[in-house]
């Protein structure tokens, strides 16, 4: 199957997860990347593109969303791995180019532009994609399979946390990567919450299979001066009747990278722990909990249709993006339009937002119960 064409804006110099979306897009042999325009800085964009042999630089997205249109060999889909701020601007221009978007998390800064944008896409023929990677671990495949089926019956409880202590002192000015994360001009004042927090969110909803419809938030900024909230605890509670929380938080000293699912239902629980996602645990009610691990023998349809190498042979972060990548692909390359059944689309990017608003106006509220489509 020939590969398709891929640009890149942002992930540059400094930059984190240009280079895990580079890698990503590499593992399936679905993309060559042969263009970017790496840095909003010209100087820096070309240095980073020479960096890695990228010959096709461009000093600004405009110009390369324009050039690379006009192309007869231009590239088939943008991957936008800037700060939050732009990336409703940059999408839109490569759209409105009919090249389709592969864009990192969250959607923008606010929920009124969010809302904005979403409107806009269905006028263009190009296709928008959000990577909530986590959610292309097998095992998380696994769950939201389990749950589909009613393994877990009536689902009551959904618990989701996700834990870091990177951010427990003042940021360094120097670390590019805390400085436009706690910069409220480039996230909308949305700190743990839009990093980490819609990670959650997300992934409670992917495998509950449906999103919240009411929230109450009590966020907090425990690093003194910082200006957007580095800690989250946040009640959840769902159309179906079922009960939710997240812990979202970047000063949990002694965590990494903490992403932890529970859901029970009145036939039975799982766990699923990101920093060890070969494993998957369930327990049906009045039963023996059960290890299911990735590629072993309990392994699902789901699992297995995202399963690279046999049980034991661990797989993880890269490879969890790397699925999304190959099913962006697929979905190009079958010709699909409209939102993929595993792979975010702007749906859910508003959706991640319209949390992120929500957590902001119930705080402000004292932690009052809000709506998430008000």
């Amino acid at each position: 199957m020939a590969r398709l064409k891929l640009g890149m804006v942002g992930g540059g110099e400094g930059a984190f997860i240009g280079a895990v979306h580079r890698m990503a897009a590499r593992l399936d042999d679905r993309w060559d990347l042969v263009a970017g325009n790496l840095s909003s800085t010209p100087e820096k964009a070309a240095r980073s593109a020479a960096a890695i042999g990228l010959s096709r630089s461009y000093g600004s997205f405009e110009e390369m969303a324009r050039e690379e249109a006009a192309r007869e060999d231009g590239i088939d889909a943008v991957s936008i791995v800037t700060p939050n701020h732009m990336h409703v601007p940059v999408a839109r221009a490569f759209l409105a180019a009919g090249i389709h978007v592969i864009c990192d998390k969250p959607l923008t800064t606010d929920l009124e532009t969010a809302q904005s944008f979403a409107g806009e896409c269905s006028q263009y023929e190009a296709q928008f994609f959000l990577t909530h990677n986590y959610t292309g671990s097998p095992l998380v495949r696994q769950a939201r399979q389990m749950v589909a089926e009613g393994m877990l019956g009536n689902i009551r409880l959904v618990h989701a946390e996700y834990l870091q202590d990177w951010l427990s002192r003042p940021a360094d000015p120097d670390n590019v990567q805390a400085a436009w994360r706690t910069d409220p001009a480039r996230t909308g004042g949305a700190g743990a919450i839009g990093d980490i927090g819609t990670h959650a969110y997300n992934l409670a909803c992917f495998v509950a299979g449906e999103t919240a419809s009411h929230l109450a938030a009590d966020l907090q900024s425990f690093v003194d001066g910082r200006e957007v909230d580095d800690n989250a605890n946040i009640l959840l509670r769902f159309d179906s009747g079922a009960r939710g929380s997240i812990f979202a938080s970047q000063v949990a000293t002694g965590t990494e990278n903490g992403l932890k699912l529970r859901i029970h239902g009145d036939k039975g629980g799982l766990s699923w722990a990101q920093e060890n996602p070969n494993e998957l645990i369930y327990t049906p009610i009045g039963g023996v909990e059960q290890r299911i691990t990735r590629g072993g023998a309990g392994a699902m349809s789901a699992a297995e249709a995202v399963t690279r190498i046999p049980a034991g042979h661990p797989e993880g972060y890269l490879e969890a993006f790397g699925t999304l990548y190959r099913e962006v692909a697929d979905h190009l390359a079958d010709g699909k339009t409209g939102a993929s059944d595993t792979v975010p689309g702007i749906a859910e990017a508003v959706a991640g937002m319209a949390f992120i608003d929500a957590c902001q106006r119930s705080t402000k509220a004292n932690a009052a119960w809000c709506d998430l489509s008000s």
